[in-house]
């Protein structure tokens, strides 16, 4: 029980098929790291899946955590269509809640719609969408869902915290838990993409890599924050969360895949338990 498998994937709309168009082979090593993620996840059969994405709500010095019965999405683009709707696991989510605020976290519970029933549905983002599409799109799929959205203005510290409240209530639930960090890496790759050209975005991938494969992620936490602004990842605050949930049980990761096919860094790696 508790947290049974754990793994960082991308968020980039191409690598669903349905939605590549004629980038299809572009982004091909990435959607073969995510259909392997999606495989091994499979094979640990976690009753719910905790995704921390950077694109839910954006809750200026506190952490969310969706209380709602459902979440929801569509995502298009002109070669197709995706739509996902997940039940929540609502007594996991104010679990999660109730013990961060024990713990003096800044953390909210956030619901939409209605108290409860159908139309208790969060709108789910993107960054949790995509991921979601490879783990569990199927309805007949088991997986609950739990999504979490840190926030850039606390410090990096009580991400991890709340990490080791992920990891220290799924094993109180006895749960088995799946934790996602949606997580693009660099977005200044590209001169002609929406943030221009820095060497930091390379660099700071490179860190990445470098610290997954020794599994020990705690330098990137302690990078200046004018080195963080250059290189534009949305990846540092999910990855902070992760590393909470590492500090909580011991896992070996796997780096899958990394590729840059756009502007940003795109990286799939494993974590299983040992």
């Amino acid at each position: 029980m508790g947290v049974i498998f754990a793994c960082i994937v991308p968020h980039g709309a191409e690598t669903i098929p349905e939605l590549a168009g004629d980038k299809i082979e572009l982004f091909a090593e990435t959607r073969g790291g995510m259909e392997t993620l999606a495989k091994l996840m499979k094979k640990q059969e976690p009753e719910t899946i905790v995704v921390a994405s950077p694109h839910n709500l954006r809750l200026e010095t506190t952490i969310g955590v969706v209380t709602s019965e459902f979440a929801e999405g569509v995502l298009e683009s002109e070669s197709g269509q995706v739509k996902l709707r997940r039940r929540c696991d609502r007594p996991l989510a104010k679990a999660l809640v109730d013990n961060a605020k024990k713990a003096r976290l800044p953390v909210v519970g956030a619901n939409y719609g209605t108290s409860e029933g159908s139309a208790s549905c969060m709108p789910m983002d993107w960054g949790t969408l995509i991921p979601l599409w490879f783990f569990c799109k199927k309805e007949t799929d088991k997986p609950q869902i739990v999504i979490v959205t840190p926030s850039r203005e606390i410090p990096l510290k009580k991400l991890i915290k709340f990490g080791e409240i992920i990891a220290e209530t799924a094993d109180h639930l006895e749960k088995r838990i799946a934790f996602v960090a949606s997580a693009d890496q660099g977005h200044a790759h590209n001169a002609k993409g929406p943030y221009g050209f820095s060497e930091a975005s390379q660099r700071f991938d490179d860190m990445v890599r470098k610290a997954i494969l020794k599994n020990d992620l705690k330098p990137l936490f302690k990078l200046p924050s004018k080195f963080i602004d250059d290189a534009k990842p949305d990846s540092l605050w999910q990855l902070a969360m992760l590393q909470g949930v590492l500090n909580r049980v011991q896992m070996k990761p796997s780096l899958l895949s990394y590729e840059v096919p756009t502007y940003y860094g795109m990286l799939c790696a494993a974590y299983m338990p040992v």
